[in-house]
This record gives structure tokens, C-alpha cells and sequence, in this order.
């Protein structure tokens, strides 16, 4: 019960409007800081959620698959620069960001330990390249892609995009260097 207060707490200080409408001003805070925090509370308050309905948990994210499904694709929704854009100018597009993000995090947290080695690699690797492919978008772009935010916060999104790409191959290299031989 503890991380679902957590939870809580951390989705109803995203909340707080000034809170909201200083991270959404500033380009990497939307994408790098307040996304994946709306996640995250999704995610520590999905475990009470998850026992409270472990039936239907059971019965309808078996193998963990379409748990994950809707992280991808929600989460790849939330990479695109419109997606951005349209959640600092539409009220029904942040709405989604404020539930869907949220139950995302429920999803992973449900989906994750039930995915194999083999989904959880694939999925990992997805998002390595993604991360990577954002990067190169945001920094090479010659334009101002997103309406809302300049050029140069663009350049620094894609920056921070990179600093997380090379941080998951880093992860990755520790991974396949390291001796797992003790945890069997």
C-alpha cells in the first residue's frame, strides 16, 4: 500500500495546473520528466489495482502480451512530436496523456514479470532504437518540427534522447559481460 500512496501522491502533484504548465513549457520536461513520472505513478498504484482484479488480470493479460502491446503503442503515440504539440493545445489529447500514461503503467507493471526473456529483450531493444531514432530526428531536423517549443529545445529533447540511448547500451553491454551464473 505504501507505493500505491506513492502513486498517488506523485499523480496528484503532476496535477497541480502551474506544475503542469511549467513542465509542458519546457520541451524536455514534457517528454523526459513528465511522461515517464505519469508512468511511473501508474505503475506504483497499479499493484492494489492488479490484487483488487487479478482475475480479470488473469484471465485477460495471461502471457503478459497485450499488457505490453498497449505500452508500445501508447508510448510510441506519446513520441510523436504532434502528440506533444496537441497535448499543450488540445484539453481531450492532455486528458488522454493524464489516464492513458497512468494505465500504461499498470499495464507494465502486470505485463513485465509475465513476459519471457525473449519478449523482454525485444521489447528493450525496440525501445533502444526508438530512443535512438527520436535522437537523430531532434537533433538533424533542420526545422522547428513541434509548433509549441523552439528549435533549440528540440535539440536539446534530442540530446537527451541520446544521453538515454547510450545509457541503454551501456545497460545492455553490463548485461551480456557480466556472470548470471549465480542467479540459476
Amino acid at each position: 500500500m505504501k507505493q500505491a500512496g506513492l502513486g498517488t501522491i506523485l499523480f496528484g502533484i503532476l496535477c497541480i495546473p502551474p506544475l503542469t504548465a511549467y513542465m509542458e513549457s519546457i520541451m524536455l520536461l514534457h517528454m523526459l520528466v513528465q511522461l515517464p513520472l505519469l508512468i511511473l505513478a501508474g505503475c506504483l498504484i497499479g499493484k492494489p489495482v492488479i490484487n483488487k482484479f487479478h482475475t480479470f488480470f488473469t484471465h485477460w493479460n495471461t502471457n503478459g502480451i497485450p499488457g505490453i502491446i498497449i505500452f508500445v503503442f501508447i508510448t510510441m503515440y506519446w513520441m510523436l512530436p504532434r502528440a506533444i504539440d496537441e497535448a499543450v493545445t488540445i484539453d481531450l489529447v492532455e486528458l488522454f496523456k493524464f489516464i492513458g500514461l497512468p494505465i500504461v503503467g499498470l499495464c507494465l507493471r502486470d505485463s513485465w514479470k509475465k513476459l519471457q526473456t525473449l519478449g523482454k529483450s525485444f521489447i528493450f531493444l525496440n525501445y533502444l532504437s526508438m530512443f535512438g531514432l527520436m535522437a537523430w530526428l531532434y537533433i538533424d531536423s533542420p526545422i522547428q518540427i513541434c509548433n509549441n517549443y523552439l528549435e533549440t529545445q528540440q535539440k536539446v529533447l534530442g540530446w537527451g534522447f541520446l544521453v538515454i540511448t547510450i545509457w541503454m547500451i551501456l545497460y545492455l553491454l553490463q548485461a551480456v559481460f557480466t556472470d548470471h551464473s549465480e542467479k540459476t
